[in-house]
């Protein structure tokens, strides 16, 4: 009983720290302009970027990303929870990004965020693959939605090749659905690629 409820509260912790709209709060107090005004409405560092403000741009960036790398490595590496419980406690930063209670659970993409869940479960081992996978993305694709299912496919690659713990195969499923569902837009169309493969991938465009 008492370890179901340190399970509840962590994971309500990692909801809650997820949910923090740093963009919004740090927009209007610093800017003095709401981002979900900007660009594509995502409260994030992107439009944190688009206000024309690069510094304040990677400090939110790298608050998105703390707000869950935090709770997720303190129960992971230090407090050493596992099994069912640690998979909630993982997935809960991105969901409370996407359905954050302050901004009416209204929210963003979370993908600084999710990129936070990996680096607080394996550091490096899988949120590097990750980076490079939707940088990767970027270059190859126009929509933003399919450079991250690509980024989330590597993933797997890595995670099946190196790490192939049952933990992070379950993570990376729910985290899968779950930024599958927040670029639902992006993935309604076909993935094409960037002009400047239109040459070399003609059919690409058809």
């Amino acid at each position: 009983m008492i370890q179901m409820m340190v399970y509840i509260f962590w994971t309500a912790f990692a909801f809650l720290s997820g949910s923090i709209p740093f963009s919004v709060w740090l927009g209007k107090l610093v800017l003095d302009v709401d981002v979900r005004d900007l660009g594509d409405g995502n409260p994030g560092a992107t439009n944190i970027f688009r206000a024309g403000s690069p510094l304040l741009g990677i400090v939110v960036l790298i608050l998105d990303v703390g707000k869950a790398a935090l709770p997720v490595g303190i129960c992971h590496s230090v407090l050493g929870l596992s099994g069912a419980g640690m998979i909630f406690i993982s997935l809960a930063p991105v969901a409370g990004h996407m359905f954050s209670p302050f901004l009416g659970f209204k929210g963003g993409k979370a993908l600084a965020t999710a990129l936070g869940v990996w680096i607080g479960l394996t550091i490096c081992k899988a949120s590097l693959p990750a980076v490079l996978g939707v940088v990767l993305g970027i270059l190859i694709f126009s929509s933003p939605g399919w450079a991250v299912m690509l980024a989330m496919g590597i993933i797997l690659l890595v995670l099946l090749i190196w790490i192939p713990e049952p933990l992070l195969i379950w993570v990376w499923a729910g985290q899968t659905a779950l930024l599958a569902w927040s670029h639902r837009l992006d993935l309604k169309e076909k993935p094409q690629f960037h002009q400047r493969w239109k040459k070399t991938f003609p059919s690409s465009q058809e």
